[in-house]
């Protein structure tokens, strides 16, 4: 064995000399074969050097979520807040409707329409309460009504009741919900519900009172006026497109440049009524009383006069094609200059009426 060990170091000490193999400086270390040498703790400096720079941004991170976790909270209390407010200034304001107090029936009837404004999920509620204190606070008679009524022709709400349909009309936009405002058979004589254009369309008027009212371009678009008493009334530039007013009483009703499209005002009296350049066209006017109107420059396409009274009615220069005027009676109306093409005049009565100008009138009719 021994031989063999000084075999082999004769035989690194004849390769070195020859060059073959370098001599190993003395003060070098072998690599450890345990994975700890100069490399690896390196790395494990760099790694260090970088969880120590990225502190402060996962410090800020974690802020931030507290932060946002904190906001929401406050914001769910700050709703919670809200909503325990807004029911604590509605029980307030309800209570105050219940006051003899005039000043303090107006101040409960105002805290609601701000409320209204503030919250629009309590909207249709406020709504529900403030038609509900019409009805009850304005009710129509039910016995002796027309007598009562004509006894009094000035009479004008109570300023309670004024204040609450001013607030009903100028309420904010329902959006997606539909909300109908219940107020048949109340006695509104002499309304002036807004200073705008008043908002009351799909509305529930059916045998309201609202002689000498003045709606005039109110929206009643869609609304039930089902045999309401307009005597008077002022509807000038007011939309009541498909408004059903079947036996509605019009008489002597401001109506100039309207808008009737569509409307149902079969049987409904219209006597004396202004309706110069209103528009009529496709309305059901069927058995309708319109003597002594003016219907001057009106727009009366399509629409059904089916046995309408029309006698002294004022037709100049009115849009009547494709009216159905069967069995209408239009003795001394006024129709100089109206247009009749294609009109329907079966058994209409044409007895002193003015035809100078009329264009499409059979000669048969003349």
């Amino acid at each position: 064995m021994t031989e063999k060990l000084g075999i082999g170091r004769l035989r690194r000490i004849a390769r070195r000399r020859s060059g073959e193999e370098p001599r190993r400086p003395r003060n070098e270390r072998r690599p450890r074969s345990d994975g700890t040498g100069p490399g690896k703790s390196r790395s494990r400096a760099e790694w260090l050097g970088l969880v120590a720079v990225s502190l402060p941004g996962l410090a800020a991170l974690a802020a931030l979520l507290f932060t946002w976790m904190q906001v929401g909270q406050a914001n769910k209390e700050l709703r919670i807040s809200e909503q325990g407010q807004i029911t604590n200034r509605f029980n307030a304001a309800i209570t105050n409707l219940g006051s003899d107090s005039l000043d303090v029936r107006l101040g409960g009837i105002y805290a609601l329409e701000r409320i209204m404004q503030d919250s629009p999920r309590d909207r249709a509620t406020i709504i529900s309460v403030l038609t509900a204190y019409v009805r009850r606070h304005a009710p129509l008679p039910e016995e002796g009504s027309e007598k009562q009524r004509s006894a009094t022709p000035d009479a004008t709400p109570a300023t309670d009741i004024e204040a609450v349909m001013h607030v009903l009309a100028e309420r904010p936009p329902a959006g997606d919900d539909v909300l109908v405002l219940d107020l048949s058979r109340t006695d509104l004589r002499g309304l002036t519900p807004g200073t705008g254009r008043s908002e009351f369309a799909d509305a529930d008027f059916r045998e309201s009172d609202l002689s000498r009212a003045d709606l005039s371009h109110a929206n009643l678009a869609g609304a039930d006026l089902d045999g309401a008493a307009l005597r008077g009334t002022d509807l000038s530039d007011a939309s009541l497109l498909a408004a059903g007013l079947a036996k509605a009483v019009l008489s002597d009703a401001l109506l100039t440049a309207a808008n009737l499209t569509s409307a149902d005002l079969e049987s409904a009296r219209l006597d004396g009524a202004d309706l110069s350049g209103t528009y009529l066209n496709s309305t059901v006017l069927e058995k309708a009383v319109l003597q002594d109107a003016n219907l001057t420059g009106a727009y009366l396409k399509s629409a059904d006069l089916e046995d309408a009274d029309l006698s002294g009615a004022r037709l100049n220069s009115a849009e009547l094609t494709l009216a159905d005027l069967t069995g209408a009676d239009l003795t001394g109306a006024d129709l100089t200059g109206a247009d009749l093409t294609g009109a329907i005049l079966t058994d209409a009565r044409l007895d002193g009426a003015k035809l100078k100008g009329v264009r499409g009138l059979p000669p048969s009719q003349r």
